[in-house]
């Protein structure tokens, strides 16, 4: 089925990647920046803001998707707004703003990591030479720039394998919003377990795959 691109398999790896995609593209703007203020800046509050951030990195997805599906119902807040940018239930919008929210705080999370343990004395230097302090902040951000790709590869791995959430706001709707780790619970359940199989292997193998990239990110090796 992988290699003739069976055209059900296609079509759900294909809005998987464009859900997740659009997702990741959010999560990096918001994550990235949020990140890079929480390592750089000093304030009242951040200590409770860090353990905030952290608590986000576990969310539940489960959580999550019960919170989105109740801001987009049809009796929730948003959900009454009838807005033309507020997604609705059981779309993929609905399923990006679940997994924007799973993201962020992965993203911004070890952004702030990455950020925090770039050499204090750089800033300095860089302030001694004229720098202004937004431009000192971009050079440590760029001094980071591989712990930064490492976030936005954990934000990835944790969304395309996500199935709580995105089964609770998406619907599982064949054609509309089924998305690998959906696919594979029905299939199973079906006993299509050779759809299922396949987009096991295709979800194992972009998990793999960043994995990969992350690990080479983090100079380490990898043995035969």
């Amino acid at each position: 089925m992988i290699v003739s691109r069976d055209p059900q398999l296609t079509e759900i790896v294909l809005l998987s990647l464009q859900v997740s995609g659009i997702a990741l593209l959010f999560s990096t703007l918001i994550g990235v920046p949020l990140g890079a203020l929480m390592g750089l800046s000093r304030f009242a509050g951040r200590r409770f803001a860090i353990v905030l951030l952290y608590t986000g990195m576990g969310f539940p997805p489960v959580v999550v998707g019960l919170f989105v599906y109740l801001m987009l119902s049809r009796s929730g807040p948003l959900g009454s707004l009838h807005a033309a940018w507020i997604p609705a239930l059981f779309t993929p919008g609905a399923m990006v703003l679940a997994q924007i929210i799973i993201a962020v705080p992965l993203v911004a999370g070890f952004t702030m990591a990455a950020v925090m343990g770039v050499d204090r004395n750089l800033r300095q230097q860089v302030e001694s030479l004229g720098a202004t302090s937004w431009q000192s902040a971009m050079a440590a951000i760029t001094e980071a720039r591989a712990g930064v790709i490492v976030a936005i590869i954990a934000g990835f791995g944790g969304i395309i394998s996500e199935v709580g959430a995105v089964m609770m706001v998406g619907g599982n709707i064949e054609g509309k919003t089924r998305v690998l780790t959906t696919a594979i619970v029905l299939e199973t359940r079906k006993g299509e377990f050779d759809l299922a199989i396949a987009l096991g292997v295709i979800l194992l193998s972009l998990t793999f795959l960043s994995n990969v990239v992350m690990l080479r990110l983090q100079g380490g090796t990898i043995d035969d």
